[in-house]
This record gives structure tokens, C-alpha cells and sequence, in this order.
């Protein structure tokens, strides 16, 4: 592993990978009652420290999702238990975050801790949140059971294609629609060579926003 990748004896855990498969801590369920939208917050930040490929450009610069008014911050945020945040280590290298086309496509071998089950005891669907730079936020429920008679969990590896089927939905959805003025140009979505597609893009991590969204932590696979 380059020294670019290797952790820092001060790097805190859940910034490290998952030494074995019965490590649960990136399943997301494991640990509830985390002190609100602050710690997520911190969590949020945190993550872009997360280590990936030498060449790997940067992360798509997010505000974290918030519920717009008092009431719905009180009720959907303060008042429940948001998850731990959700991991997408690699092995060989190790490193945090996916391809997006190679989840989309189920390239998942080198993924860590691919079937472990993610959700557990959680609702039928959840709402991924996308707040890309220079366009209006985005969100599309995607399934947390898989199809099998009485329903599971789905797995990690399935979380992740239904997250690049997400973003490929948003990047459809908002190419050819103009930035914003005040915005870097650089962050445009589209098909052209200087936009940002679908293979552009790692998903890292995601993270419980507020009680039923999470939101994903994407960064450019090449320089911005």
C-alpha cells in the first residue's frame, strides 16, 4: 500500500478499514443514538479525509441536508437516532470508495464486507439526498429490502448499485440544465468531455441526515 493510503496512528477508526467481515461498525445499524445532526456533521467533514488513490481528484463539494423548517429539523433530526455512516472500503488497495460504474455494473470483488446486510430493522425505502453545486437538491427513494419471500436487508454491494443508479437518474435529470451564476463551471454535469459523468465518480460513504435520508459522500476520480 502507497504512503499516500496508509492511515496515521491518529486516524480515527471509522477512518481506517474494517480489519475483518465481522466488523459491523461500517454497516451502518450498528451504533444508534449518535448526538444528532452535529455529530453527523462532524462525521460529514470527517470523511473527506478519507484516503483514496494518489490521483484521485476531489470530493463534490455538498452542503450535508437539512429539513428546511423548525419543526420538521425538531422532528426529523433531533428527535431520532441517526445511524453510524456507511463505508465503501476497497481491498487492494485499501482504500474508501467505489467506482460508481463498477457498482452499477456489480464489480464488486475488491469491495469489503460486500454481503453484509445494510438497513436491518429499518423501513421499506429510504430517500438518497443529492446536494450538487450549482443545482437544486435532488432525492429519489430507492429500496432497503431485496425481493426475496418474506423480504432481507439488502446487502452493501446492492446499496451501492442503487446509489449509481441514483446519480446516473440526477446526472440525467440535470444535464443541459444551466449552473448556477456564482458557481464553479467546472462542476457542470454532462457528456462532454469537460462535464462530469457517471465514471467520473466514486461513491465513498454515506451518511444518515435526517430520519428517513442519507445522503452519499462522491468524489471525482480524476482531477477537477
Amino acid at each position: 500500500m502507497s504512503s499516500e493510503l496508509a492511515p496515521s496512528p491518529y486516524t480515527p477508526s471509522h477512518l481506517s478499514p474494517p480489519q475483518t467481515s465481522t466488523v459491523l461498525q461500517m454497516s451502518g445499524d450498528d451504533v444508534p443514538n449518535l448526538d444528532g445532526h452535529r455529530e453527523q456533521l462532524r462525521l460529514f467533514k470527517e470523511a473527506l479525509q478519507l484516503p483514496l488513490t494518489f490521483n484521485a481528484g476531489p470530493f463534490i463539494p455538498q452542503k450535508m441536508y437539512m429539513p428546511h423548517t423548525n419543526s420538521d429539523r425538531r422532528r426529523y433530526v433531533e428527535e431520532i437516532d441517526l445511524q453510524q455512516p456507511i463505508y465503501f472500503w476497497m481491498e487492494g488497495p485499501d482504500e474508501c470508495g467505489i467506482p460508481l460504474v463498477d457498482a452499477l455494473h456489480s464489480r464488486v470483488r475488491r469491495l469489503r464486507q460486500r454481503d453484509e446486510p445494510v438497513f436491518e430493522g429499518r423501513g421499506p425505502s429510504i430517500s438518497v439526498r443529492i446536494q450538487w453545486p450549482g443545482y437544486r437538491p435532488w432525492s429519489r427513494q430507492i429500496p432497503t429490502k431485496d425481493f426475496r419471500s418474506p423480504p432481507q436487508p439488502i446487502t452493501k454491494a446492492k446499496l451501492a448499485k442503487n446509489i449509481a443508479k441514483c446519480v446516473e437518474r440526477f446526472l440525467s435529470a440535470r444535464t443541459g440544465t444551466p449552473l448556477e451564476d456564482d458557481v464553479d463551471p467546472r462542476w457542470k454535469v454532462g457528456p462532454r468531455n469537460y462535464e462530469i459523468k457517471l465514471e467520473d465518480l466514486y461513491l465513498v460513504s454515506m451518511h444518515h441526515v435526517s430520519m428517513g435520508s442519507w445522503q452519499p459522500h462522491l468524489r471525482l476520480r480524476r482531477p477537477l
